[in-house]
């Protein structure tokens, strides 16, 4: 058996003895804490104390190591002190030892000793039941704060009453949250509360000696009677609106203690979001008929199982529009929290056709009760195409066919050229001129193209490729005249050899002047009358059927190409606006006949309410006297004005009690800050002037001074 299996069972059975022995007293701690400072302060102290049991278990555990095992086996006789042999590393033993070790190894296989610590039942009776003793003394013990269960009334007289004012000795609220969240409800002895609208809040107050009578008083002038049941005082309300309330008794309580707070958290409504579509507005695709559609909706509480889809088709155009409406309830899945709605519209049952929309919206509920929230989701509109748009989408693909040869770039005219050197080897003779041939024809539409820009006219289509019925001599140039160059026995008609005149008459036309062009600056031209040029060249290679030889030409092309794209652009000349005469006479005269009035004026501010700024002020002088109603009033009427109106009512509530508490003064008057009419801002003040600006009103001061 390996040593280290004999350690770890030790360990195990030493952290169980400590965690048997050391729960039921933490236990124990929590449930006293829990009588006498209340359910946080208990659960704080249950936490803390399990957490210490289980850090002082694994304590002990690790105190048992490599060196408390060695200890423990040397103990046994038949292991003959040589238990550190065993974790000794094997290349540090001698023969000797070697044999020593594989014999203790062989002993601990045959019969492995327990090493285990014995359970200490007595110690562990002990603590289990000191852990009783406290628990139960902790329970059976009267809580000063808390409130126990009703017992018989207090019939001491109303004289000891009067001597003696009644205290508040225990309070308990209860909040039951509505019954769609599917919350529990939970209660304490804290009297503030925040929960949802609609919460059921029940309270249970302890007093002594008793009063006559005890409400609750709310800022806004609510009250709210308890009625006596036992020793208790109980009330119940229905949470709607946040408020402050405080714990009025007749005879008066000993303290007046704080006010206590009731904020409402209202239920948000749920959220819709779309999924499919993936845009707002979407164009069917032609001949579509059914239109898929996919939501979301989710809420806190959860969503309704149903919702209602809200389609509407609108049919015709112009004046004579007919609109249609379908309300669609559709079934949701998943969970109550996040459900999912699907549906796929069928566009033949709605009878919609080519121009026609529909717009689909989805509604949805929540599970707040009596009254439900609805949310619903953003139009979504499907367009069909119209006729037109259907006819055109039918064309697309022939037109897809045809077109791109009249589009051909100079890039491709190099890969179309390439492509074709490649499979040279296997296309024959005449198959491969034709094809290069073709890829000629696109070299020439694109210099006609490019043409344009220096004034030289269109030259008519493409030309096919020369006949074999052709004469030898002639051949269609890329202005679409034909031209015979003659054969070397035609001497008749031969041009004369320098004539510029037939040259011209042979080679070009007069229209081919790059000087009409006025639209590209001077060197812009030039550079793409080059391009022209190696074009020119490029076609006539692929046309004699050499696309090896017209590649260098056609890569001049288009370094010539990519020039002028990265040109400079040319700019019109901007035409200022024509502003009337000055007269000289009139300026610098300081006469101001005619001139309107240019005095800047703000306009007035309508005056507002000046409740919280006549406070502000009065809670600045102390002793000074304040309208706390007409501050509560106003609060009332503009309970957005400020961050948090709860806190502005529980600082009046505090003034109210202390008149002369100069902190609630003070404390008031912060919280008044956010609700006082900001001022308006004075025109800006212009800059000073820098030292060109000195130096120009020093000129026009000069002048003026000359005068004098």
């Amino acid at each position: 058996m390996n040593p280290l299996t004999l350690l770890r069972g030790a360990q195990r059975r030493l952290l169980l003895i400590t965690l048997v022995g050391g729960v039921p007293l933490a236990l124990a701690l929590g449930v006293l804490a829990l009588r006498v400072a209340g359910f946080d302060a208990g659960s704080v102290v249950l936490t803390l104390a399990l957490l210490a049991v289980s850090a002082f278990a694994t304590w002990r555990a690790r105190r048992l190591d490599a060196r408390w095992l060695v200890a423990r086996l040397d103990q046994q006789p038949r292991l003959e002190d040589s238990a550190d042999l065993l974790f000794a590393a094997p290349q540090a033993l001698n023969p000797l030892q070697q044999r020593q070790r594989a014999r203790i190894e062989q002993r601990l296989r045959t019969a492995p000793p327990d090493l285990r610590p014995r359970w200490p039942w007595p110690r562990l009776l002990a603590c289990i039941g000191a852990a009783l003793l406290v628990a139960g003394g902790a329970v059976l013990w009267p809580r000063a704060t808390g409130v126990a269960p009703p017992g018989r009334h207090d019939e001491r007289p109303a004289a000891a009453t009067a001597a003696n004012p009644p205290a508040l000795r225990g309070t308990r609220l209860e909040v039951t949250p509505p019954a769609y969240t599917g919350q529990p409800a939970r209660a304490g002895e804290i009297l503030d509360a925040r929960a949802l609208q609609g919460s059921h809040l029940r309270w249970q107050l302890r007093l002594s000696p008793q009063p006559q009578q005890v409400w609750l008083q709310f800022h806004d002038g609510r009250r709210l009677p308890l009625q006596r049941e036992g020793d208790y005082w109980q009330a119940s309300q229905t949470l709607q609106r946040s408020g402050l309330y405080r714990i009025v008794a007749e005879p008066a309580l000993a303290g007046a203690g704080r006010a206590w707070r009731l904020q409402v958290v209202p239920d948000r409504p749920p959220q819709v979001k779309v999924i499919e579509p993936a845009q707002t507005l979407t164009r069917a695709a032609p001949r579509q008929r059914r239109w898929a559609l996919r939501f979301e909706a989710s809420d806190d509480f959860g969503v309704a199982a149903d919702a209602v889809l809200e389609l509407t088709s609108a049919k015709g155009s112009g004046e004579n529009i007919d609109f249609q409406q379908r309300r669609i309830t559709l079934a949701g899945s998943g969970s109550a929290s996040a459900r999912r709605f699907a549906y796929d519209v069928d566009l033949d049952a709605l009878g919609v056709g080519a121009g026609d929309e529909v717009v689909a919206r989805l509604g949805v509920r929540d599970n707040r009760a009596p009254q439900p929230q609805e949310a619903r989701s953003p139009s979504l509109i499907l367009r069909l195409p119209s006729a037109q748009e259907v006819q055109t989408s039918d064309l697309e693909g022939a037109i897809k066919k045809v077109m791109p040869a009249y589009f051909r770039s100079q890039r491709q005219i190099i890969i179309d050229a390439e492509a074709l050197l490649k499979q040279r080897g296997a296309l024959d003779a005449d198959t491969f001129t034709r094809r290069a041939d073709a890829i000629g024809v696109d070299q020439r539409i694109l210099r006609l193209r490019y043409g344009q820009f220096l004034g030289e006219e269109a030259e008519g289509g493409a030309k096919p490729p020369p006949t074999a019925d052709a004469p030898a001599g002639a051949h269609a140039d890329d202005d679409g005249h034909d031209h015979d160059h003659g054969a070397a026995g035609n001497e008749g008609d031969a041009a004369a050899f320098g004539s510029a005149t037939d040259v011209l008459a042979e080679y070009g036309h007069t229209h081919d002047h790059a000087e009409a062009a006025t639209l590209l600056d001077p060197q812009t031209r030039a550079i793409l009358k080059a391009a022209l040029d190696q074009m020119w060249q490029s076609e006539g290679a692929l046309r004699q059927g050499h696309p090896d030889k017209a590649l260098p030409y056609a890569y001049k092309a288009l370094g010539f190409i990519k020039q002028v794209q990265q040109a400079e652009r040319v700019y019109l000349a901007r035409v200022g606006p024509e502003l009337p005469p000055i007269d000289m006479a009139r300026r610098m005269g300081g006469k101001r006949d005619g001139l309107g009035n240019r005095d800047l004026r703000l306009p007035r501010r309508a005056a507002g309410d000046t409740t919280p700024v006549e406070a502000w002020r009065a809670l600045a002088t102390a002793g000074a006297a304040v309208d706390l109603d007409a501050v509560s009033r106003w609060l009332e009427a503009h309970p957005q004005a400020v961050p948090d109106p709860l806190d502005i009512a529980a600082a009046i509530d505090a003034l109210r009690q202390q008149p002369d508490c100069d902190a609630c003064r003070q404390r008031l008057r912060d919280q008044l800050w956010p609700a006082l009419p900001r001022a308006p801002g004075p025109p800006a003040r212009r800059e000073a002037a820098d030292a060109m600006g000195r130096r120009y009103l020093d000129a026009l001061a000069a002048p003026q001074e000359t005068a004098r």
